[in-house]
């Protein structure tokens, strides 16, 4: 058992995570030695392959697992003493399927749920489900059962529910399983403003294309292990590391790899910048 860490957090941090294993019954370690930091208004994705330990870290973070051993601190306060209600008041988590987290009769009673059973009084209630209804766009479907709208609104309205407790963290797993391209940018956009107003966004995901349009730090996990925490361009520039994360680099990176000896940089992240460089370089002869 490690010592418990009494020295306060440094300005801004939401997050300090110390030497975090997690063993599930059967003797299964999913996480080894995590040690990180999370600030305010961060913009982070935890990336890795099946089984490296992504979903298991982030359930760490709101109460839904306890830490084998290990400690996280929430706020300054180390979130063993905490309740489950008491960590989802600032790290909400949003599931990979929409359809674990809903249950009630309409949308409007879905996201009423969360701020009513922590014990806001009735106009604090009020005031963030209109607040959560409106950044997710689902003023028309208030009425409507949730269980019966399409993928991309049910997991509008499960990231709504989340965002009507008010949280300073939004956990979101796997946020673009399901949806097509026009309904993730639609996400994206949304979570973009949320991070703006000064929420923590961490996306948990496998879709480098989301990581690097996205995340403004990328996280890789191996086999339970932190291999690498870096910008996104420092993630992508190794392309080893992310094989070795069963991670696939997005098309755009992969082929300024290819094209290194001609001048053009391997850090490139988006088409554009490519189109630059290439024309930088004088053109691909």
């Amino acid at each position: 058992m490690i010592p418990s860490i009494v020295s306060p957090l440094h300005e801004g941090k939401v997050i300090t995570i110390r030497n975090l294993k997690y063993v599930y019954e059967g003797g299964v370690t999913a996480l080894v030695e995590v040690s990180l930091d999370f600030k305010r208004g961060e913009y982070a994705a935890i990336v890795g392959g099946n089984g490296s330990g992504k979903t298991t870290l982030a359930k760490t973070l709101n109460g839904l697992l306890r830490p084998t051993s290990g400690q996280v601190l929430i706020e300054e306060r180390d979130a063993s003493q905490m309740t489950v209600a008491e960590l989802a008041k600032t790290v909400g988590y949003a599931f990979q399927n929409p359809d674990h987290q809903l249950f009630c009769s309409s949308v409007e009673e879905e996201i009423r749920f969360g701020p009513q059973n922590l014990g806001y009084p009735e106009d604090e209630v009020r005031k963030n489900v209109d607040r959560a209804v409106e950044a997710m766009a689902l003023g028309k479907l208030r009425a409507v059962a949730p269980l019966s709208l399409r993928l991309g609104e049910r997991r509008r309205v499960s990231i709504a529910s989340v965002i009507a407790m008010n949280p300073e963290v939004l956990i979101l797993d796997e946020p673009s399983t399901g949806l097509d391209n026009e309904e993730t940018e639609e996400l994206m956009a949304k979570l973009k403003v949320l991070n703006d107003e000064g929420k923590t966004i961490i996306l948990i995901t496998h879709d480098m294309r989301l990581v690097a349009d996205h995340a403004k730090r990328v996280i890789v996990l191996s086999q339970g292990r932190v291999l690498l925490d870096s910008d996104p361009r420092g993630a992508f520039s190794d392309l080893d590391l992310l094989r070795q994360s069963n991670l696939q680099p997005p098309a755009v990176t992969q082929l300024a790899h290819r094209l290194v000896e001609r001048g053009i940089p391997k850090d490139i992240i988006s088409p554009q910048e490519l189109v630059f460089q290439v024309l930088r370089a004088g053109g691909i002869k």
